[in-house]
């Protein structure tokens, strides 16, 4: 998806010189605007954003909001019935059902559905959608707001586009191995998304305003594609609505990139389509998924065959939300074999994102003494009784309040207090263990580390020990072990202090037991 047609002289300009201005508002305040209604079942969503830290690290930040499904629009933007890309093509046409579920299911609740596929409204002219659309009594947008430009990438509000897509980041060649060319394939939206007699039509900035003040819309959910593109800077879009000040978010597995990964960053066409949204969260909007509305698995696409792990964080005594993340990010990140999903809350006894662990192929868990309700425990215990396996650290041997057997259960450990934390704590590789896949290349000495010595023992009959620990002269404890419980493997590791990853062999350990957790 490219800018229109009339904006190409100014896009190459700006190319050329380096600097894009916005053309719409200036930056909007940021406070989310959530609305409960007594009278109708409101939609919990989880949104995502991301903030820095005392340290200036970008971090993970977390929050539920209950919208008043009346107040809720959801934007469909540019979901057209061909592309010049022939790949981009083929990712809206596998994208187009589950996003018609999904938008079905938000209309069901009351939400506001608005077709914006830009450039083919002489295809909808005659539709009543389209003519309710353009009959909204008018609103006047803030004074001086261009409400029908295009809003440009901004300096001033965010760093330059995590991706190159200067080539026009076409991933792959025609169907005749050529490179496809730009050209206006589209005449309307992919017919697989359905429109109601309640919806409307519509790829104007001034019509949609119009829509969002006299009905008193609130909410808005942008989706479609492409994310690095229309989705930011059409004028019904991201950049807009952010700075009109709306509670605008964008359903993250709703969406795609315009990305080569010929061009930098050099990864993968998925990962390019994660950086963009990393983008957004910073500097923009928060972001949902469609588990959300559905409270099904997000979606994904078949050819993105990462292996998925949440990583569900929630403690403060050891910095997980910080160590675990920049652990995946400077360990794993390289190839693109790994998606990360990183659900984290050191504050209270809710952990409402835990749904999101049904789009995991891995659950990394790093919690310590949550109070956490059944119908949350049981995200967990679906995804091992599905064979899904999982990663736990440190605290995660006292994780749940309510679920205290979760140690004895599925881990196999059995945690009675921990020794001391000081110098002269030693984990040593077990010698008929040595030949395991998880300890290869730690060597077979002893290494220091700072975690202070759980006291685990006796472990279940079917764990195996891979690690022992020592603090000092006192007895051994088990340190590191695997096991099954159905079909799904388990590695536990009582290792977990901040200073820990700085340990090479700690990091080795970590990186290799997610490999052996992964091969059948």
């Amino acid at each position: 998806m490219k800018y229109p047609t009339e904006y190409i002289p100014f896009v190459l300009f700006l190319m050329i010189s380096g600097t894009l201005q916005l053309s719409c508002g200036g930056p909007a305040d940021r406070d989310s605007a959530s609305s409960r209604d007594s009278e109708v079942n409101p939609l919990e969503m989880i949104l995502r954003s991301q903030v820095k830290n005392t340290n200036n690290i970008w971090e993970v930040k977390q929050e539920t909001q209950h919208w008043n499904p009346k107040q809720t629009a959801i934007i469909i933007t540019d979901m057209w019935d061909e592309h010049w890309c022939e790949s981009a093509t083929q990712r809206v046409g596998e994208l187009a059902p589950h996003m018609n579920k999904m938008v079905n299911e938000a209309r069901k609740r009351g939400v506001t559905i608005i077709h914006a596929p830009s450039g083919t409204m002489d295809t909808y002219s005659d539709y009543p959608q389209r003519r309710k659309a353009q009959e909204v009594a008018f609103h006047q947008a803030p004074e001086g707001f261009e409400i029908e430009n295009w809003c440009y990438l901004d300096p001033d509000m965010e760093d330059p586009l995590p991706i190159d897509d200067t080539d026009g980041g076409c991933d792959k060649p025609c169907a005749d191995g050529e490179p496809c060319k730009e050209r206006t394939a589209w005449t309307s939206q992919i017919s697989v998304l359905e429109i109601h007699d309640e919806d409307y039509i519509t790829d104007r900035g001034q019509e949609v305003y119009n829509l969002i003040m006299e009905q008193g819309l609130e909410n808005i959910i942008v989706m479609g594609v492409h994310i690095n593109m229309c989705i930011l800077g059409r004028p019904f879009a991201i950049r807009q609505l952010s700075n009109l000040q709306k509670n605008v978010v964008l359903m993250r597995d709703m969406t795609d990139a315009m990305y080569n990964p010929a061009r930098e960053p050099y990864v993968t066409h998925f990962r390019g389509t994660e950086l963009v949204t990393e983008h957004i969260e910073r500097y923009w909007s928060p972001t949902v998924l469609s588990s959300d509305i559905t409270g099904e698995p997000a979606f994904r696409f078949a050819e993105d065959d990462r292996t998925h792990i949440a990583m569900l964080i929630a403690e403060k005594e050891y910095d997980a939300k910080n160590t675990v993340p920049a652990f995946a990010a400077k360990y794993l990140s390289e190839g693109g074999h790994y998606a990360f999903n990183v659900i984290e809350q050191s504050e209270g006894d809710t952990l409402d994102a835990v749904r999101q662990i049904q789009d995991a192929d891995i659950l990394w868990l790093y919690v310590r003494r949550k109070h956490l309700p059944e119908y949350q425990l049981d995200y967990i215990r679906q995804h091992i009784a599905a064979g899904k396996p999982v990663l736990a650290m440190r605290t995660s041997s006292h994780a749940f309040e309510t679920w205290k057997e979760f140690d004895s259960e599925i881990l196999g450990g059995n945690y009675h207090n921990h020794h001391p934390e000081g110098q002269d704590t030693w984990a040593i590789p077990i010698d008929t263990q040595l030949s395991h896949p998880i300890l290869s290349g730690l060597g077979d000495k002893p290494f220091e580390v700072v975690s202070s010595l759980y006291k685990t023992k006796p472990l279940a009959s079917d764990a195996q020990p891979l690690l022992m620990g020592r603090f000092q002269d006192q007895e051994e404890e088990p340190v590191a072990w695997i096991r099954k419980v159905g079909d799904a493997k388990i590695f536990y590791t009582s290792l977990g202090h901040p200073k820990d990853f700085e340990i090479p062999q700690v990091n080795k350990l970590i990186s290799n037991a997610l490999i052996w957790l992964q091969e059948n």
